[in-house]
């Protein structure tokens, strides 16, 4: 047995397929179905589950890899009981947090099988077991961004995304609800129901969820045959049907706008989510707090609801480029507010993510694309957010809007419900622009920091001119363009100047120059350094 371990621990180690993320993939398993049965009860925190994983052999292999956490010594985890494979024997391990599953022979390139997995053991995490505002008991997936392994065994990594049904068992006053469409709701024996939600798009397993509670629902609305659904607190419902009400117009918005949605339905759920909101693929789970009664949630359900175009359906292939889901997101839903409240809106949101962008990076000068991060949960900062906001901004104003949307169209359509890089958004760009677009995404996106600008004014040898020097002060330089008003004794000037060197210079008749305002329109992420 010693020996066996120490095999199946070297199959462990040296698994292939290295990330700049760190996380080890296997290229040669794909993942195609999943089928989860976890039973929940009021009298234990203990889950007893089976996993039915349908895998697809892309290469021959001996071996196959699932996270799942083990149990410690104090009984949080998972321990595995029994595990099956449809093609024949295998011998399997669960320890250091990988089930790891040896078939006797080789499986052949092209094979298909289910694993079937029994298990049982206390979520250290991902699956949120505790209690509402109100004391109810309740049952909440967390899994973004790694954590499902706490409970179900998986890929725990975006790249490889499956399709998936949850079957629930709960005591019967849970309402249960989940990603996909309803399938079924039977009543079992001992006061018990079982629910299955079947979600036929293909996800990642950060936002594969389901939740119990003691919920109200209401369907608040559809948007081309896609139903809205409302889940809330029994006790929070009718604050809880006015708040989540929003979230029709942003799905309806985001339509328009960018493509079809993906999913079967879109449900809007109070929920003990860690977060403030968490964007799982058409059951988006807010926080409990966020029903108040005042109306107050349409930019937290509208950065949600674009997240199931990006971030979920299409879904970055490594987790460094994590922006193209939480930068997209929060673009979008500046955007929205643009078009629902006009453009003052957006300069403001622009303006003030500026300033944020700009006291991060005097804390943490790091680029967008920073694959030094290996604790994920340090990806959830203003570059990501924030910056990756501004950087879809500043394309828009480089492109202009016909062609800047028409490109986020085409990336999405391109690859719906697949997987994308950075890369990937470039190169479909600069097809719909005919730009080079290399030096745009090289200095916003892989160089820290932004243009920090003096902007000053003398007065020309030449009757009645001023010149007006631009200076980037920071240590590598950008290729931008930059519009100035400036007011002078003969009136206002709007100027474009694009930047490229150290010290830009340019002669303006005006006279003597009072006032330069620097990017009137808010369409350049920079800072003004005042000496």
């Amino acid at each position: 047995m010693k020996k066996y371990l120490a095999a199946l621990l070297l199959v462990l180690t040296a698994m292939p397929g290295i990330s700049s993320d760190k996380y080890k993939r296997e290229p040669f398993l794909d993942i195609i179905n999943y089928s989860f049965t976890v039973s929940v009860s009021d009298t234990s925190d203990i889950i007893y589950a089976k996993a039915e994983i349908q895998v697809l052999i892309k290469n021959t292999a001996d071996s196959m890899i699932f996270d799942l956490r083990n149990q410690d010594q104090d009984g949080i985890g998972m321990k595995t009981d029994s595990v099956i494979f449809s093609k024949g024997k295998i011998r399997w391990v669960h320890i250091n947090n990988k089930l790891i599953v040896v078939a006797d022979k080789k499986l052949g390139k092209g094979a298909t099988g289910i694993i079937r997995i029994v298990y049982h053991g206390i979520p250290a995490d991902g699956l949120i077991i505790s209690r509402n505002k109100f004391g109810e008991r309740t049952f909440f997936s967390d899994n973004w961004p790694n954590r499902a392994f706490n409970y179900l065994p998986c890929i725990d990594h975006p790249y490889d995304k499956a399709t998936v049904d949850f079957y629930v068992i709960a005591p019967s006053h849970y309402v249960v609800v989940g990603s996909g469409c309803l399938i079924e709701e039977s009543h079992l024996e001992g006061n018990r129901k079982i629910t299955h939600w079947k979600e036929s798009v293909p996800l990642a397993t950060k936002v594969m969820a389901f939740g119990a509670a003691d919920f109200d629902f209401v369907l608040a609305g559809t948007v081309d045959t896609i139903p809205v659904w409302t889940y809330v607190f029994d006790k929070n419902r009718e604050k809880g049907f006015n708040d989540y009400s929003a979230g029709v117009k942003p799905l309806s918005f985001f339509t328009s706008l960018i493509g079809p949605y993906s999913y079967e339905k879109l449900a809007n759920v109070q929920s003990k989510t860690i977060f403030g909101g968490l964007e799982n693929a058409g059951c988006i789970f807010y926080s409990e707090k966020s029903v108040t009664g005042l109306g107050n949630d349409e930019a937290l359900m509208a950065h949600e609801i674009a997240h199931q175009w990006f971030g979920n359906s299409v879904t970055e292939n490594d987790w460094n480029h994590i922006w193209l889901s939480e930068g997209f997101a929060t673009y979008l839903t500046a955007v929205y507010m643009e078009m629902t409240y006009g453009k003052e809106r957006l300069d403001r949101i622009m303006k003030s993510d500026r300033n944020r962008v700009i006291n991060f990076y005097l804390s943490s000068p790091a680029p967008v694309v920073d694959t030094t991060i290996h604790n994920l949960m340090d990806l959830l900062n203003v570059n990501s957010y924030q910056k990756g906001s501004w950087v879809l901004h500043m394309l828009r104003n480089e492109l202009g809007d016909e062609t800047f949307w028409r490109g986020i169209k085409l990336y999405y359509q391109r690859f719906r419900n697949q997987n994308a890089m950075t890369a990937d958004f470039q190169k479909v760009m600069e097809e719909v622009s005919g730009k080079n677009l290399d030096i745009f995404f090289r200095q916003w996106l892989y160089l820290p920091g932004q243009p920090d600008l003096s902007v000053k004014s003398r007065i020309s040898g030449e009757k009645d001119q001023s010149e007006v020097i631009i200076e980037q002060k920071q240590s590598q330089l950008f290729n931008f363009p930059i519009e100035l008003v400036i007011k002078g004794k003969r009136g206002d000037l709007h100027e474009k100047v694009q930047v490229t060197d150290r010290v830009t210079k340019i002669i303006v008749p005006t006279g003597q120059i009072d006032e330069i305002i620097p990017d009137p329109e808010t369409r350049l992420l920079f800072r003004i350094i005042k000496e």
